[in-house]
């Protein structure tokens, strides 16, 4: 049986129904600008949502994901696969998040990685491309507003693709 490695974030959980929600307009600033923050800041105020005990309850699963990831567990070995190692806080939400929100998928089978190399799958579903650099298998790219500038790479935009893909 084939394996596919899916990231959790951004590919099966909409972060970005938290992380897209906009500060009110400052005084003095143009509409639609948004004051410039440094990579660092932006980072520790991100590990510091992340790393609430809160912010993973209620955020939605990708648009059609539940349903894909059911019918592929049918054909495929499913992993996932996250990377809260840079966010060690957030990975007790994870947990919790992915047992109600997929429990198709087996304890057993979710993988916490810094280095997606040491995956053994035959696909990897991920949204950065440097997760892609020394994993074996075929890297697939779920689309960003991030990475759309990124090529090189096989491309899926949201989960009916892959449910063509793969189904």
């Amino acid at each position: 049986m084939k394996r596919i490695a899916i990231e959790m974030d951004e590919v099966i959980i909409d972060l970005n129904h938290k992380l897209t929600t906009t500060p009110a307009s400052q005084p003095n600033q143009p509409a639609g600008t948004q004051p410039q923050q440094t990579r660092a800041t932006l980072f520790a105020e991100i590990e510091e949502l992340i790393g609430e005990e809160s912010f993973y309850a209620g955020l939605p699963a990708q648009p059609d994901a539940q349903r894909v990831i059911e019918r592929l567990a049918q054909e495929y070995e499913i992993f996932i696969t996250t990377t809260a190692v840079e966010f060690p806080r957030s990975l007790t939400a994870k947990l919790e998040w992915l047992k109600a929100n997929f429990p198709c998928i087996s304890p057993m089978n979710i993988i916490c990685c810094g280095s997606k190399g040491i995956l053994n799958a035959d696909y990897l579903i991920d949204t950065d491309v440097q997760h892609f650099s020394q994993f074996a298998g075929e890297s697939i790219l779920f689309t960003t507003a991030q990475n759309q500038q990124e090529t090189g790479y096989s491309r899926v935009d949201n989960w009916r693709d892959i449910e063509r893909r793969f189904l």
